[in-house]
């Protein structure tokens, strides 16, 4: 049988039939009166979830689907048949959208469940009904409505407790064929599954699960390469999910943490609620000598990151009941103990260890940021210590020699020779220890006896006046 999961269909309700206009002629009976009928019911299309059926093939060659209308009114106050409903039975898991808005109408997800999705229209009132004491022969009925029509889309999301996923010729199809009864077709090349297989799982204590082989993914599923993209929509109700990693793949870049990484980004790219599930990592094909050889450095990647690694043959059958017996625990208890491994300690280790270097290598920046500023605001006052002390002598000089020419000539001379004879060193050295604000203060307190000086020899100008 075909495998088909999504078709677009066109569903029709009946019409209800019209009533009818009809009065009562018989014999020895004057103005009988009106006795005219209403019109029947329309069928109505309904849909129930059959868990007998797994695919949408039937509605792939019959896309129209109308059901039958009501039986217009008749004389003699006979009313019109309804007409019965189109049952539509589809796979449980089935999603009924509108094909114009994308709308998601109902999730027949129970066994059983019906929906209805198209009314069927209503039938017309004979003229009988319109008979009142005013209006004794109504001449007139009503018309039935017209029933529902839609164009609609259907999806099948397959209902499965656990996912396989995988590369393509990953042993996903032998595998639910060793767990279950599931008999899929398994070759040697990629891509010979083409349609999700179901499988019933038995196992222990009376417990029973379903189990989903989806087809191979491949890097750029989610935006449509390869099947993928058309199967992923099968994995979405699945609450455990089987990461399969062929261990003796051979090819450029297929290496096992590689194939591990696509699955994961191709998830997640997917549906980011979807790469949140518990997820179990199956290392296959361990019968194969390459394969044993990868096996260390994968697990050890692995347990890095905090999974645990199930290494498995499904051609042997080698690890089966381990990884089944985790698969189990996360489906019926909800725990994640055995999937989930602590992280070794020398990771750890190595983590800190570049945390602290990192650290030392700031703190060293800092230090050296420091040092340099440190340095700067130290040369900054022996630059202006130097500019003060270049200035202070100048003005020392010049006060003396102002002093020296308003008093006498003579000192003038001994000022100047005892500036030349001046070393620069003893200059440099005062002016470095005497601050500004003294020599400020000691030319303002020499300048004050040259203004008195100059008051004493006014009055002997006056006397010379007199005279």
């Amino acid at each position: 049988m075909k495998f088909v999961d999504e078709v677009r269909i066109f569903v029709k309700a009946g019409d209800g039939g019209n009533g009818c206009v009809s009065f009562r002629r018989e014999k020895f009976i004057e103005r009988g009166g009106p006795n005219g009928g209403d019109g029947g019911n329309g069928g109505s299309i309904i849909f129930v979830a059959d868990p007998q059926l797994t695919t949408l093939l039937d509605y792939r060659y019959q896309q129209h689907h109308r059901a039958k209308s009501g039986e217009h009114g008749m004389g003699n106050d006979c009313n019109g048949r309804a007409a019965e409903d189109m049952i539509l039975k589809v796979p449980v898991g089935t999603l009924v959208k509108d094909h114009a808005t994308e709308e998601l109408l109902v999730d027949l997800s129970q066994p059983g469940q019906v929906w209805e999705a198209a009314k069927g229209g209503r039938g017309g009132l004979g003229n009988m009904n319109f008979a009142t004491s005013t209006r004794q022969t109504p001449r007139f009925a009503q018309d039935g409505t017209k029933g529902e029509e839609f164009t609609l889309r259907l999806e099948l999301k397959l209902l499965a407790d656990v996912g396989l996923l995988g590369f393509p010729n990953a042993g996903k199809s032998t595998f639910i064929s060793r767990v279950s009864r599931a008999r899929p077709k398994i070759a040697d090349y990629p891509f010979t599954t083409l349609a999700p297989n179901l499988g019933m799982v038995q196992y222990k204590d009376h417990l029973s699960f379903v189990m989903a082989d989806i087809p191979g993914i491949i890097e750029g599923a989610s935006e449509g390469v390869g099947l993928g993209h058309q199967f992923l929509r099968h994995v979405e109700r699945c609450k455990v999910l089987i990461h399969l990693i062929d261990m003796g793949a051979e090819g450029e870049g297929r290496e096992p943490l590689h194939d591990f990484d696509v699955l994961n980004r191709e998830l997640e790219k997917y549906s980011e609620d979807l790469s949140g599930r518990p997820q179990v990592v199956a290392a296959n094909k361990q019968d194969l000598p390459d394969a044993q050889e990868r096996l260390g450095p994968f697990t050890e990647a692995l347990r890095e990151r905090g999974i645990r690694v199930f290494p498995v043959s499904c051609a042997t059958g080698e690890g089966m009941q381990a990884l089944m017996d985790a698969v189990a625990e996360v489906l019926f208890t909800g725990r994640t103990d055995k999937i989930h491994v602590e992280a070794p300690p020398r990771a750890k280790g190595a983590k800190k260890s570049v945390a602290s270097m990192a650290k030392a290598t700031i703190a060293a920046v800092r230090e050296a940021f420091s040092g340099d500023e440190s340095r700067n605001s130290k040369k900054a006052p022996a630059k202006k210590s130097a500019a003060k002390s270049a200035k202070a002598p100048a003005k020392k000089s010049a006060t003396k020699s102002t002093k020296a020419s308003a008093t006498k000539k003579p000192t003038a001379k001994k000022s100047a020779t005892k500036s030349t004879k001046a070393p620069a060193k003893k200059s440099a050295a005062k002016s470095a220890k005497a601050p500004a604000r003294k020599s400020v203060k000691k030319s303002a307190a020499k300048k004050a006896p040259a203004k008195k000086s100059a008051a004493k020899k006014a009055p002997a100008k006056k006397s010379g006046g007199r005279r």
